[in-house]
């Protein structure tokens, strides 16, 4: 572990140098931790692959205590303590999802190119990309964006040299080794394998993420016209959703 300041007002601690899953629970532990730990003016918590960046309000820090021309040593001193002795379990134990996905076609017109780039068929990169155990390693980039890891190296692909325009929101994609979806219709750069017709994002709903870290993901092969239904039905519980 080691803790460093981001420019005057953040520290990031680092937990480890390989993504996965020993280092995604000890960035869980690290923000459990530091959370209950309540350290003074600490004001928000943002867990990422391999650390836990704390930002921090510099005057709350020295209405606290701290000495002005010390803030950072101050702060570590404390973050270090707070981390000697980590919870044994996560704040909050992870659920299971399981996403349906309509993949290649009009959902996801990128899938010949994965399948290429993997020298697979179109059937088996769905096979196997359905088959993962998915874990969520963090929620950021657009509301509700889950970054997954433990997709199957072999579907690994890069980036897309031009950046669409608009991906329309519930759609799958795969960047390098990582695997995710849109939860809203954005600007993306991931190639686009299929569809969810399952709403990521509900701010109608609190919390208005379906995911969060630390929860796991099985995604399910469904055909067009289940998609279709399920959209419908999921446009029924979540009136007020918008794309």
């Amino acid at each position: 572990m080691r803790i460093t300041p981001v420019g005057d007002n953040a520290l990031r601690i680092e937990l480890g140098a390989a993504i996965d899953e020993a280092t995604q629970r000890s960035v869980q532990a690290a923000c459990a931790g530091l959370d209950a730990a309540a350290i003074p003016g600490f004001t928000e918590l943002v867990p990422a692959y391999t650390t836990v960046t704390a930002h921090y309000d510099p005057g709350a820090v020295v209405a606290a205590g701290a000495p002005a021309d010390d803030i950072v040593g101050w702060l570590m001193t404390r973050a270090e303590l707070a981390l000697k002795s980590l919870p044994a379990k996560p704040a909050r134990q992870g659920k299971t999802v399981e996403i349906p996905v309509c993949y290649g076609g009009e959902f996801g017109p990128d899938l010949p190119r994965v399948a290429a780039q993997a020298k697979l068929s179109p059937e088996e990169v769905v096979r196997r990309h359905a088959a993962g155990n998915y874990v969520v390693h963090l929620v950021g980039f657009a509301p509700g964006f889950p970054y997954l890891g433990g997709m199957d190296v072999a579907l690994a692909t890069p980036r897309l040299a031009q950046p669409r325009a608009q991906v329309p929101a519930g759609s799958v994609g795969i960047a390098g080794a990582q695997t995710g979806v849109y939860p809203l219709a954005t600007p993306g750069g991931w190639n686009l394998i299929g569809r969810t017709p399952v709403k990521l994002f509900r701010p109608e709903e609190n919390p208005p993420v379906l995911l969060q870290a630390g929860d796991r993901v099985r995604f399910r092969a469904i055909e067009a016209n289940e998609w279709r239904r399920e959209e419908e039905s999921s446009k029924l519980q979540h009136p007020s959703s918008r794309e």
